[in-house]
């Protein structure tokens, strides 16, 4: 057996169709030969192939024989269009699963954009507002402009805020104080340089409409986790902790 002749023989080693002396011959070609070593990998699945061609023979002796060479190449190549089958199928499972790693977070977000009602937006926000029990108050030194509007919640009390007559830049949140002295924060926002409210007490007047960037009231909201009949009032102050005005319930 010629060194050139030793790759051919991984088909007929597969089927056990070699000697033993050209057997033992491929075996120790083989230690050392990684090709062959893959190919004998992939045709080592020539078993159930040999199994339903056994079922369909009529002579189960037929096989015992060395296979013609027509029938041997037959088999190399269903095996060959097996493997070659299996690859593209994983290739195509490879670049789907990459295609969902890269679109997945785009298409999530979109299911939520879809789905989720955007509390975090402006005219959310303003909705929210528009729906509850509103109270409101017009800070004396400050002039600043401040209602909320609450909803009872299984949870507490759900606070949406509109804030008006407010100076900027600085930063501010609202904090709910209960009956208890409790003191909870509901939310916290950025107020811009141009203000809240400053051109007006409704939207604003060649401006972002709702006030997000300053010259119409600002609309936010949050929660507490105080029930409404627990709660004493709300302050909306500068997060180092200049008082701007308080809603007395």
């Amino acid at each position: 057996m010629t060194e050139p002749a030793r790759h051919t023989d991984v088909g007929a080693y597969a089927l056990g169709v070699l000697g033993d002396a050209d057997a033992g011959r491929f075996e120790e070609h083989l230690a050392d030969c990684h090709r062959c070593a893959a190919e004998l990998d992939g045709l080592m699945e020539l078993t159930p192939v040999l199994a339903d061609l056994r079922e369909a023979t009529p002579d189960p002796g037929a096989l015992s024989a060395r296979p013609r060479p027509a029938l041997l190449d037959g088999l190399l190549g269903e095996v060959a269009a097996a493997r070659r089958a299996r690859r593209t199928r994983r290739l195509c499972l490879a670049a789907a699963a990459a295609a969902l790693i890269v679109a997945g977070p785009p298409v999530g977000a979109a299911l939520v954009q879809r789905d989720a009602p955007d509390h975090g937006s402006v005219s959310a926000a303003r909705q929210m507002y528009e729906d509850g029990e509103k109270i409101g108050t017009v800070d004396p030194a400050t002039k600043v402009e401040a209602t909320v509007s609450l909803q009872p919640k299984p949870w507490g009390t759900h606070v949406a805020l509109r804030l008006g007559h407010v100076e900027g830049p600085r930063s501010c949140d609202l904090v709910a104080v209960g009956k208890n002295g409790e003191r909870q924060t509901v939310t916290t926002w950025a107020v811009p340089p141009g203000g809240y409210g400053l051109g007006g007490s409704d939207e604003g007047k060649g401006g972002d409409k709702g006030g997000r960037w300053g010259s119409g009231p600002l609309y936010t909201h949050g929660g507490a986790a105080l029930n409404r009949e627990d709660i004493s009032r709300f302050e909306v102050r500068t997060l180092d902790g200049a008082l701007l005005a308080t809603v007395r319930l």
